[in-house]
C-alpha cells in the first residue's frame, strides 16, 4: 500500500510491501506521529514548543525535545560546526528533525510487523528490509537520474541546489556553499545521515575526506561542472553510477 501525507512543510510518502488493515493502521499511527512532531518542532508556529523555547520559555519541554537537542549538539561536534543548532543566531533544530521524525516513523512500521517499507520525507528516505532501488536526481539535468542506490535497511539523504537553489549556507563564512551541486549520503540512520548531508554540502570538497572517516557512511557528489566523486566504499555493493 502507498500513502502520501503533507506535513512538516513537505510531503512524506509511505511505500509498504504489505496489505491488509494492519498496514493502514500502522501508517495512520506513523502519520499521527509526524503531525505531533510538526506541532512540537515547527519554527513557523509561534505556539510550538521549539518556538517558545527559542523565545526563552523553558516550561513544559517534552522528552523528545531534549533528545533532539542533544543529538543536534552531537552532530554539531561531529561535523566541525558545519551543522549548527543555531543558524542565523536562533535556535532551530529543523535541519535534523525531519530525518529524525521519518526514521522514527519507519521504526513504527517495523514494530507493527511491517519490515518491508520505504518512508520518503521530501526526497530523504529510510528504507526497511527487502531490495529497493533509489534513484539520485542529477541537479544539472532535470528529470535525469545520476546514480542508483540499491539495497535495504539503510537511509539515503541528498543535499543540493536542484530544488531550492543555493540555499545552504556555510556557517563559518555566512555565505552560500557553492563547491558542490549535490551530495548524497548513505548510512544506517536518517536522523544523522540527513543532517550530515547538509553539513557535507556546506563543507564542499573537503567532505570527501570527512565522510571517509565516518563508520558506515558513504557519499556521492556532483560538482557544478558535472564532475562526480565518491567515497571509497560507494561502489562496494551499495550503489552504482547510472541507471
Amino acid at each position: 500500500m502507498r500513502h502520501a501525507e503533507r506535513v512538516m512543510g513537505t510531503v512524506v510518502s509511505f511505500d509498504v510491501r504489505h496489505a491488509g488493515p494492519e498496514a493502514w493502521e500502522a501508517v495512520a499511527e506513523a502519520v499521527d506521529w509526524l503531525h505531533q512532531v510538526d506541532a512540537v518542532f515547527s519554527t513557523y508556529r509561534p505556539d510550538s514548543v521549539i518556538s517558545r523555547l527559542a523565545a526563552g520559555d523553558q516550561t513544559r519541554c517534552p522528552a523528545e525535545v531534549t533528545e533532539v537537542l542533544t543529538l543536534c549538539t552531537q552532530v554539531e561536534r561531529d561535523t566541525l560546526g558545519y551543522f549548527t543548532l543555531t543558524p542565523y543566531g536562533r535556535l532551530d533544530p529543523t535541519g535534523l528533525v525531519k530525518g529524525w521524525a521519518v526514521e522514527r516513523a519507519a521504526a513504527l512500521l517495523r514494530a507493527a510487523g511491517l519490515p518491508e517499507h520505504c518512508v520518503n520525507g521530501g526526497g530523504d528516505l529510510q528504507v526497511g528490509a527487502g531490495h529497493w532501488r533509489i534513484g539520485i536526481a542529477d541537479p544539472l539535468r532535470p528529470h535525469t537520474v545520476a546514480a542508483v542506490v540499491t539495497g535495504g535497511d539503510l537511509a539515503v539523504a541528498t543535499s543540493g541546489t536542484a530544488e531550492r537553489g543555493a540555499h545552504i549556507v556555510d556557517p563559518h563564512t555566512g555565505r552560500p556553499a557553492t563547491e558542490l551541486a549535490s551530495i548524497t549520503l548513505v548510512g544506517p540512520r536518517l536522523a544523522t545521515v540527513d543532517a550530515y548531508a547538509t553539513a557535507a554540502f556546506a563543507m564542499g570538497h573537503q567532505a570527501r575526506d570527512w565522510v571517509e572517516e565516518l563508520d558506515g557512511l558513504e557519499a556521492f557528489a556532483i560538482t557544478p561542472t558535472g564532475d562526480t566523486w565518491t567515497t571509497s566504499g560507494w561502489a562496494k555493493g551499495l550503489a552504482r553510477a547510472g541507471a
